[in-house]
């Protein structure tokens, strides 16, 4: 990934909370038909990635070398008409602020019922976490929940190296960056800007 000095996020801490707040992965795999690509919500455990493809997927067996997932955090179109100082100096053109992280690793599929079955309980505990009255695996028929583990495949990813973009309005000058901030009207976008350090 292009990443320009003032953009590049090297916190471990920073880059997992990412993949943790926004689990929805882009996996992209080389096949020997070219590369492939699927979505897939992962979860991150010790430094691996773990998530789950229907068995008809062909991506699972199909991957011939090193894995990429893609998290996607928040992202937003920043107009020229954002900035302050186009008041004063119409040399501003449009852009995107994003927040990105990019995990490589050697792609594993597991087909371990017991395995699943874990997999499928840490993914739905995590995801219904929030609720107030969260859904459990074990709240379905067992025989409905072995059928259905019959039906995907695990996949996992050791990550051996991991980077992170923060492309947050930081090239341009403060007076811009609180005028992007109160143009978006978004507090999610507002956050993650004030909390990006200007080089």
């Amino acid at each position: 990934m292009y990443t320009p000095a003032h953009f590049r996020e090297d916190s471990p801490d920073a880059l997992h909370a990412v993949m943790r707040r926004f689990p929805l992965a882009t996996l992209v795999v080389p096949t020997a038909q070219g590369l492939e690509a699927t979505h897939v919500p992962m979860l991150l455990e010790d430094g691996v990635l773990r998530g789950h493809v229907a068995r008809s997927n062909p991506i699972w067996h199909a991957a011939t070398g090193e894995a990429l997932a893609i998290f996607q955090g928040p992202q937003r179109y920043i107009s020229p008409n954002f900035y302050a100082t186009k008041r004063t100096d119409a040399r501003v053109v449009p852009t995107w602020n994003y927040v990105a992280v990019h995990a490589y690793g050697t792609l594993r599929a597991f087909e371990s019922a017991n395995e699943l079955l874990r997999i499928v309980t840490a993914l739905t505990d995590a995801f219904e976490a929030p609720s107030e009255h969260p859904w459990l695996v074990s709240d379905a028929p067992r025989e409905y929940i072995d059928k259905l583990l019959g039906a995907i495949i695990g996949l996992e990813i050791p990550i051996a190296r991991i980077e992170g973009k923060w492309k947050l309005s930081q090239n341009r000058p403060a007076e811009d960056r609180a005028s992007v901030r109160t143009a978006l009207g978004d507090e999610e976008m507002a956050r993650w800007i004030d909390a990006t350090e200007v080089p």
